[in-house]
């Protein structure tokens, strides 16, 4: 079995005291390929940091919806920037819509989101989306604004299967998250979950977050080493050989963020 994480936060503080330790279960477990994903400029930056001390680790740079009060001309120009000088940055995000916890402006957001939809497409780097209780808006602006060969992931996909269909058609990938194993929170995504084709899914922590099951009954934080649970839960419910569905979705994570490790 060889897996690729495709979405964490390893950067967080909470990992500080016994970082190598957590890389060390992940490659015991055979995680192979980690995604940091930036949601600012200093998580951006930490993240390239710690990417340059491992080789298996590749990073994102982006604002996320969250920080969208943030988004001025000069923070995009400075995370540009970054992209640039950075190999490991290999793609933009995360970046969407939020109106569940509203920390940023309905405009603010919106208008944050567009601009990273033309950043990403002028530095042909694939998108990592966030979008949470967004009534369809995140979807109009995505088939509305840019071309349809953009690339990206729905990270942490927990919509209806409407919204499946929808961002399938638009043809991104599908980010599926340790949700998937929960009993009661993840039934619904066990239902239409099989429905994804296996050349479009990928599997994630989004850690420290979102710790799948049986490790969440015992831990809190969750990290890469468990993204194994998500995987092993997923080739279940679609019947099919675990083994051979990491490999599939490993080869989907190296295509989507353009990596030969």
């Amino acid at each position: 079995m060889i897996l690729f994480d495709s979405h964490s936060h390893i950067d967080d503080k909470c990992y500080d005291k016994d970082f190598q330790d957590m890389i060390d279960r992940a490659e015991n477990e055979n995680v192979q390929g980690i995604m940091i994903v930036g949601i600012d400029i200093n998580t951006s930056l930490k993240a390239i940091k710690i990417a340059g001390n491992h080789k298996n680790i590749i990073t994102s740079v982006g604002i996320h919806p969250h920080d969208a009060k943030y988004c001025s001309k000069e923070n995009l120009d400075a995370l540009i920037s970054i992209a640039k000088d950075n190999p490991c940055v290999k793609a933009w995000g995360e970046t969407g819509l939020d109106f569940n916890r509203m920390f940023s402006p309905v405009q603010d957001q919106e208008d944050c989101f567009t601009s990273q939809l033309e950043i990403a497409g002028n530095l042909d780097l694939p998108l990592i989306f966030h979008e949470r209780d967004s009534k369809g808006r995140f979807y109009d602006i995505l088939e509305s604004d840019g071309p349809k060969s953009r690339k990206g992931v729905i990270h942490c996909f927990s919509g209806t299967k409407e919204d499946l269909f929808k961002y399938l058609d638009l043809g991104y990938y599908i980010g599926i998250t340790g949700i998937l194993t929960l009993k009661e929170r993840g039934e619904y995504l066990r239902s239409i979950a099989p429905l994804i084709p296996e050349d479009r899914i990928l599997i994630e922590t989004d850690a420290p977050y979102l710790t799948p099951a049986p490790q969440k009954n015992k831990i809190r934080r969750n990290e890469p080493g468990f993204v194994k649970s998500v995987l092993l839960r997923l080739a279940e419910i679609r019947n099919t050989d675990p083994e051979n569905l990491s490999q599939i979705i490993f080869n989907n994570t190296r295509t989507l963020y353009r990596v030969d490790f």
